[in-house]
């Protein structure tokens, strides 16, 4: 089985920019993207034999997710049931017969970390959803997670410690989730590759010399960590500030 996760900064630009190129090429069973930046109506995507869900944020041109399954899932939630974390349009979960999937884009702590109090509660409520589900069948989780977990999963680390999405207290509620567990699926099988990253800034020249961060993952239940058969980084793939992810698993 084959699976896309994929933020692309914007939907209607990315379709733009060869997005049903990639999609159709890829022929995944499940095709999963965040920050959709659009309200119900706005885009109406040709994919044939896919089910379409998404998930809208209520502020306009904001956040926003969305999953395309070959697979008619058993049920689909939004949200994680808080009225707190469920206005953004973060979160979609099908269930099918062996598993959940979950497609998420966690919220940004926010340059001046402003935001870093509320990113630490909903790390802590999203992993309680998370392990009520996997209660009932093993989940596989991925998205953009805004974290790079270990100094690898960034080019310059060393003057990135305490900035957004690379502070102690970030990459501690990763470590948490992994350790309750969860595995990262690329580091799973790549557990010292470097210089593979899923984002990289606007500035100029920075994609071009490769300064980038890992922080768009899929992670599984350590029940289903031996059916992982490969993990991508589809670096080459453009249309967006953030390049796709792949996982392939045997279920």
């Amino acid at each position: 089985m084959k699976l896309i996760s994929w933020n692309v900064n914007g939907i209607r630009a990315c379709v733009k920019k060869g997005f049903l190129d990639y999609f159709n090429e890829m022929d995944a069973d499940i095709f999963s993207i965040q920050e959709t930046k659009l309200q119900e109506g706005q885009i109406d995507l040709d994919i044939n034999g896919y089910y379409q869900y998404w998930n809208y944020a209520e502020r306009k041109g904001y956040s926003g997710t969305a999953v395309f399954s070959k697979e008619e899932p058993i049920s689909v939630q939004y949200g994680i049931g808080m009225e707190e974390h469920d206005q953004e349009g973060r979160v979609i979960t099908l269930e099918f017969p062996a598993y959940y999937l979950i497609n998420v884009y966690t919220p940004n702590a926010k340059r001046d970390l402003t935001r870093l109090d509320y990113r630490l509660k909903w790390e802590d409520d999203f992993k309680a959803f998370i392990h009520q589900l996997e209660e009932r069948k093993p989940v596989i989780l991925c998205g953009d997670l805004n974290v790079a977990h270990q100094e690898i999963d960034l080019k310059n680390h060393k003057s990135n410690v305490g900035n957004s999405g690379f502070t102690d207290e970030e990459r501690e509620k990763m470590t948490s989730l992994l350790d309750s567990g969860f595995v990262d699926s690329f580091r799973y099988l790549y557990p010292e590759k470097d210089d593979v990253y899923s984002w990289w800034s606007y500035m100029a020249k920075v994609r071009e010399r490769n300064i980038g961060w890992r922080i768009d993952y899929f992670l599984v239940s350590d029940k289903l960590k031996t059916a992982i058969q490969e993990a991508e980084i589809h670096c080459d793939i453009l249309g967006s500030d953030h390049c796709p992810v792949a996982l392939k698993i045997g279920l």
